[in-house]
Order: C-alpha cells, then sequence, then structure tokens
C-alpha cells in the first residue's frame, strides 16, 4: 500500500504503520480503517513523507526490535518526526520503545521519547499477562482530549498480552492504568505522543473509539 498519494481535504487521515517485522500488521490495518483512517505501510523513510499520523506496532522483545528498525533506516526519520510535533502512536511493544531502557535488555537502547524505563511484572500471577482488563483514566487521563471522549471518567476494558510495562514516568505522562495485583501504567502520553499497552485491535468496540479518537485529534 505504500506510495499512495496525499489524501485531500475532507479524506480520512493517513496513517502509516511501521512495518519492522514486530508482528502482524493487518489487525491494526484493519482497526485503523474501521477508525475511519487510510493507511499506508511504512517499510522505510518515504513511506512517511505523507501520512499524517505515525503508529508503531509490535510484539516481541525490545533489542531485536531497535535493530530492525534501525536495519531500515528508519530510526532516525522517526526521531525527526517527533521532533516535528506530529501525531505518534505506539502500541505495546511500540509503546515500550518510548523509554530509554528494558530490563527485557539492559544494554538495548530504546527511542528515549518519554523518561522512564520497562520492568518485568513483579507478581505471583502467570506472567504474560493475558486478557481482557480494565483500565481506568487518571486525572491527567480525564484532561486529555483523546482520553477523556473514549473514557467519559469510567473505567474501559482492553486486551492486554504482555511480560513488561513502563515504569518511572512522570505522574503527567500516565493517562490511565490498569492492575495485575499491582497497579501498571497501560496508557501514556506526552503531546504529540500517545502510548497503548494494551492491543486497541483486538479490543474489540472499545479499542476502535480509541483509534477514532487519536485520529480525529491530529493536527
Amino acid at each position: 500500500m505504500s506510495g499512495a498519494t496525499r489524501t485531500g481535504p475532507g479524506s480520512p487521515p493517513r496513517f502509516a504503520v511501521v512495518d519492522y517485522g514486530a508482528g502482524n500488521l493487518v489487525s491494526i490495518e484493519q482497526a485503523l480503517v474501521s477508525a475511519g483512517a487510510a493507511v499506508v505501510r511504512a517499510t522505510g523513510a518515504d513511506d512517511l513523507r505523507d501520512a499524517d499520523a505515525l503508529v508503531v506496532p509490535g510484539v516481541g522483545a525490545a533489542e531485536p526490535a531497535m535493530a530492525r528498525l534501525d536495519r531500515h533506516g528508519l530510526t532516525e526519520p522517526i526521531a525527526a518526526w517527533l521532533a516535528a510535533g506530529r501525531p505518534f502512536l505506539g502500541i505495546c511493544l511500540g509503546l515500550q520503545l518510548f523509554f530509554g531502557s528494558s530490563a527485557e535488555a539492559p544494554d538495548a537502547r530504546g527511542l528515549g521519547i518519554l523518561p522512564g524505563h520497562v520492568v518485568r511484572f513483579e507478581t505471583g500471577l502467570p506472567v504474560p499477562h493475558v486478557g481482557w482488563a480494565q483500565v481506568d483514566p487518571t486525572d491527567a487521563g480525564t484532561r486529555h482530549p483523546v482520553i477523556a471522549g473514549v473514557f467519559r471518567g469510567e473505567p474501559r476494558f482492553f486486551y492486554h498480552v504482555h511480560s513488561y510495562h513502563p515504569a518511572g514516568l512522570a505522574g503527567s505522562d500516565v493517562l490511565a492504568t490498569g492492575t495485575y495485583q499491582a497497579v501498571f501504567p497501560t496508557i501514556v502520553g506526552r503531546d504529540n505522543v500517545l502510548g497503548a499497552q494494551f492491543h486497541p485491535e483486538k479490543s474489540q468496540r472499545t479499542g476502535i473509539e480509541l483509534l477514532a479518537a487519536f485520529a480525529r485529534s491530529r493536527p
């Protein structure tokens, strides 16, 4: 789908979904289309040129994911995208790459978008954490233009599959939390950046609502 021309006024926002070999992209692309976006699959820097928003999905481990971004020549274009203040969404592993480091691979660097780090669950419950979980907006989330409209002050349920989660964030960057024996951040964001630890594309109508709200929020 790469190489399509820019959409005109009134057309759906164009979302570039980064394809760096870190997960099945079909479901996230279908969910974005259901949320009202047009989708281009981005395998290199040229595919970002005409996009309105950038999505980094992913499952798997942080270290090989960062290596694949480097190999595809995407790390610097992503940094430039962020520096320009353009809309950016990270999903699951894509969210975990927001941070400078992860306990999964202590010697590997992340994108360093937000202060904080990634830790493994410390719990007597089974890990990975798999299944539907209640997600509660924080005070910061109730004021966030995307989160406020989706949650409307009430918890919602989203589908999670993960062994690691963000930690050590500034309070204002935590927009919603989940609980798996202990509370953990599951939606984070600042300015143009939004990240979900869960999979909105697997979260049925609620996930589509979140993606649609993100699409509507772009400049």
